[in-house]
């Protein structure tokens, strides 16, 4: 055998052997015991499939924190650190809601009050033709915006409230005003500029002084909190591991998506919605309002949704976090999970899990659905090594057919996630792969273009190595 031929079956080894260590794995075990149970009535059994359920979460997702907060008439059980702030993602949009339905009782506004009468000079179009968008529309997801970033983009960091929502004025809407629902960001994040102008408040001290001091949560921030506080760091996937990261929070983003809270404050939150709370008659009263136009499953209403089961929550995700709530009013249970890693499918199922335990129902064979990044890291680790192994080959076939047969799918594959990728997900491809993708997608882009190049100048040189 030539020296040649033992390193490439060397080298595949190891990148084969590195394949199994990376992403086939189960992942590590975790303890998640109740950390706090005030006036507990759980069993034990109970707390311990809890606590299977986050210890299987972990795994499956590599999240490495995880809290979990479970009320129930009998009493309030905190899975994971009680005190830790997350950001709770869109669960922010129940707070600004309820700051405009407050506005609402003032009568410092109402919900058939346009944008363009509340932000002068703002305008937005359907059809090419002028219309007008009521605050009613934002609460309900009506207005004709969409989640589509290339087409809606969110704040950047030099852009105060004010100075994203102008520039949103002008812009073409998707749908009619009033005539579909379409979930997005941009209703929030208005009625975030709307709460300002209208309040003369920044955001951020409308909702300290009026929404959160009143309701008791001393541990929720409406803006970045200040040193001191301990923060539960975001993570972000790559190569079936999950690493820290950090990006600025854009204070015109924050209405739509990026309070911070803890377990403990959650839990109260759930007593608020639920009517057990010991909290102003004032806010009781905007509380009930809010519920009382929820009645069909799908309804969605002032950063709430009510589900086909009856009860009502909002999940939460950001680039690196994901969160989700839900409450059965009649029933009077609540449960909340936050993360600290942005696989918002999986933490949905593992809210939904935990919510039929503390319901009652049996549980049963614990099946947390897989979230899309987590299957984009799985694809992309495995195209990573692909593209790694195809760069090795090239440098040491002879055969030109194949050499170029390993580029050409390389590019093809490379130019058509490339095209796809900003298509699916309304994005441009950088955000897609320098924010919200697991870094295993930005390193199999990159790794597919260094085999094309490889195969390619391999090819270049083999034929003018022919040629002499």
């Amino acid at each position: 055998m030539s020296k040649n031929k033992r390193f490439l079956q060397e080298v595949i080894g190891v990148v084969a052997a590195l394949v199994m260590a990376v992403a086939i794995p189960g992942g590590q075990a975790y303890s998640a015991g109740p950390e706090s149970l005030a006036g507990s009535g759980y069993e034990d059994a109970t707390d311990t499939y809890i606590s299977e359920y986050l210890d299987h979460f972990r795994g499956e997702t590599r999240c490495d924190s995880v809290s979990a907060v479970v009320v129930t008439p009998d009493g309030t059980g905190v899975y994971g650190n009680a005190d830790a702030l997350y950001q709770i993602g869109s669960m922010t949009k129940a707070f600004t809601a309820l700051a405009i339905q407050k506005l609402i009782r003032e009568g410092a506004l109402s919900e058939n009050d346009t944008v363009s009468e509340l932000l002068p000079g703002y305008t937005a179009y359907y059809d090419s033709e002028p219309c007008e968008i009521t605050v009613g529309q934002l609460l309900y997801q009506t207005s004709g915006y969409t989640n589509k970033e290339s087409d809606y983009p969110s704040a950047t960091e030099e852009m105060s409230l004010r100075d994203w929502a102008y520039s949103m004025s002008g812009k073409e809407l998707n749908s009619r005003p009033g005539s579909e629902y379409s979930y997005s960001n941009v209703n929030y994040d208005l009625l975030g500029a709307i709460i300002e102008q209208v309040s003369g408040k920044t955001y951020a001290e409308y909702m300290n002084s009026e929404i959160l001091i009143p309701l008791g949560l001393m541990h929720t921030y409406a803006r970045v909190p200040g040193t001191g506080v301990k923060i539960v760091p975001g993570s972000r996937l790559g190569y079936r591991r999950s690493f820290t990261y950090e990006i600025p929070v854009i204070e015109g983003r924050i209405p739509a998506g990026y309070f911070y809270s803890n377990a403990t404050d959650m839990a109260e939150w759930i007593r608020i919605w639920t009517g057990t709370a010991d909290i102003p008659e004032e806010y009781k009263e905007l509380i009930t309002a809010v519920k009382d136009r929820l009645n069909d499953p799908g309804d969605y209403y002032s950063g709430w949704e009510l589900f086909e089961n009856g009860t009502i929550g909002h999940s939460g995700g950001t680039p690196n976090y994901s969160s989700r709530i839900v409450f059965s009013d009649e029933e009077k249970i609540g449960v909340c999970v936050l993360t600290n890693l942005n696989v918002a499918a999986s933490t949905d199922g593992l809210c939904n899990a935990i919510f039929e335990l503390a319901a009652g129902v049996e549980p049963g064979h614990i099946n947390i659905p897989t979230d899309v990044w987590t299957v984009f890291d799985i694809i992309f680790t495995v195209v990573s090594v692909v593209a790694i192994l195809s760069s090795i080959v090239s440098l040491f076939l002879k055969r030109r057919g194949v050499i170029l047969f390993l580029g050409i799918t390389l590019l093809v594959l490379l130019i058509a996630v490339c095209i796809v990728m900003p298509m699916v997900f309304g994005a441009g491809l950088g955000e897609i792969a320098f924010t919200w993708a697991p870094y295993s997608f930005a390193g199999g882009l990159i790794l597919m273009g260094i085999g094309v190049v490889v195969a390619g100048v391999r090819f270049f040189l083999s034929e003018k190595k022919h040629a002499y």
